[in-house]
């Protein structure tokens, strides 16, 4: 999850190089992805044995990788300018995978058609706003 983490902080440096709106928008998008993320892992740990306090701080020392990455990006693009960029296409490519190989399968073993469709949308709506921001 720590090696995620950076390459997550890697996406939001490069996001940031193209510009300041794509950045935030990118920074938004790890963020909503990785909170739920790293309850559930904090879960994972409680329940593989370790004491909360050992499972929290294991937690934050994988969370924190996202600043190295951050930081690593930013100095990146100061050596390689704009060539930073092409992390963006691995970026939308990776969170549309994740929709595409984890969410879809879980939205068609929904049993209420209504929450399926919402779901659905959901991630439509996620699409949508990635070709948006390109747009912009």
């Amino acid at each position: 999850d720590g090696i995620h983490n950076f390459i997550d902080g890697l996406i939001i440096a490069a996001s940031f190089v193209v510009a300041f709106p794509i950045g935030v928008a990118t920074a938004l998008a790890v963020a909503l992805h990785e909170i739920p993320q790293e309850i559930g892992d904090y879960g994972v740990l409680v329940y593989g044995g370790f004491k909360r306090i050992k499972a929290l701080f294991l937690n934050f020392l994988s969370a924190i990788s996202v600043i190295f990455g951050g930081i690593v990006g930013f100095l990146l693009s100061e050596k390689i300018g704009q060539s930073i960029v092409f992390l963006l296409p691995f970026a939308a490519g990776n969170f549309i995978y994740i929709a595409a190989s984890d969410l879809i399968p879980e939205i068609k073993q929904k049993e209420c058609f209504s929450k399926s469709i919402t779901y659905f949308l959901v991630f439509l709506l996620g699409i949508v706003l990635m070709l948006l921001i390109k747009i912009i």
